[in-house]
């Protein structure tokens, strides 16, 4: 009997002491909660000892949540866009007791929903739907997630980041945004094709202005040279003719009466010494030769 209630006293006790304990993880901050009054004091993490009949320990994420919605966001042309919605967020630590205090451990129902859907209301009726879909989306989860931290970084919470997932638009809208995608996709290709064919005909008439200079410069060239080749006969004739002067010019002046006479008598010798019959005219004035019966 002693054993039994020995074995009975040691499990009692052990199951208290365990309940007493808590074990508070990274990215948590724990909070006392006393006789249900919260205490100013938090909890690091670590092993927290308690009173479990009086003291509660409440765990707090101070890590990054990821809250995922599903809801329909208005447009500006007053449609309504299916989405999913990942809104990350954090409590900061310091501000844990009084999240706690003031709002409660449902949060996400309390303040952080209703802030979201006014706000994602708010901006999205700005924009057209197709800009949901499109590169203005990061503007509209920008705008967004700046609206909601206007209302909940005094209470404790930092919003990170609204993400818009799985946008679902209208089957005619999606139809007539596709259509556009497809009219402007055919026009990109259009261009691109002119800017083919304009760049082709660029290059033709550069080979055909290159081909032309190559015609020009040869035809330049003959030309130059035809100059020169007549410039060099020319030339040429210029300096024959002016030696053939400046010859008869020396010769002119080398032949005086003396000489001349002279000439005349060797060639009136010449003459006379041939074998053959001969007639001699003279105009009386150069010697006259006897000339062999």
């Amino acid at each position: 009997m002693r054993k039994f209630i020995l074995y009975t006293f040691t499990i009692v006790a052990s199951t208290a002491i365990l309940s007493s304990c808590s074990r508070i993880i990274q990215g948590e901050i724990g909070v006392k909660r006393r006789l249900g009054k919260v205490s100013n004091k938090t909890v690091s993490p670590g092993l927290a000892v308690f009173n479990p009949f009086t003291t509660k320990v409440i765990k707090v994420p101070t890590r990054t949540v990821n809250l995922e919605i599903s809801t329909g966001l208005p447009s500006k042309e007053g449609l309504t866009i299916k989405s999913e919605i990942s809104i990350l967020y954090r409590i900061e630590a310091k501000n844990a007791v009084s999240v706690l205090e003031s709002i409660g451990l449902n949060y996400e129902d309390v303040i952080i929903l209703p802030v979201f859907r006014s706000a994602s209301a708010d901006v999205c009726a700005r924009f057209m739907a197709k800009d949901m879909h499109s590169a203005e989306r990061s503007k509209i989860e920008k705008a967004i997630k700046d609206q909601m931290m206007e209302t909940l970084e005094d209470r404790g919470f930092i919003i990170e980041a609204v993400l818009m997932k799985n946008i679902t638009l209208p089957t005619g809208l999606s139809n007539a945004i596709e259509e556009k995608l497809n009219a402007e996709q055919e026009a990109q290709r259009m261009e691109f094709v002119l800017q083919r064919e304009t760049k082709d005909a660029q290059r033709k008439v550069i080979e055909a202005e290159g081909k032309k200079q190559i015609i020009v410069i040869d035809a330049e060239g003959r030309k130059q040279a035809d100059i020169i080749k007549a410039e060099g006969e020319k030339t040429a004739r210029i300096i024959e003719a002016q030696g053939i002067k400046e010859a008869n010019e020396l010769l002119n002046s080398s032949l005086t009466p003396t000489i001349l006479k002279y000439k005349s008598i060797e060639a009136f010798r010449d003459v006379s010494s041939s074998g053959n019959s001969k007639v001699i005219i003279t105009d009386g004035k150069t010697p006259l030769l006897g000339l062999p019966d």
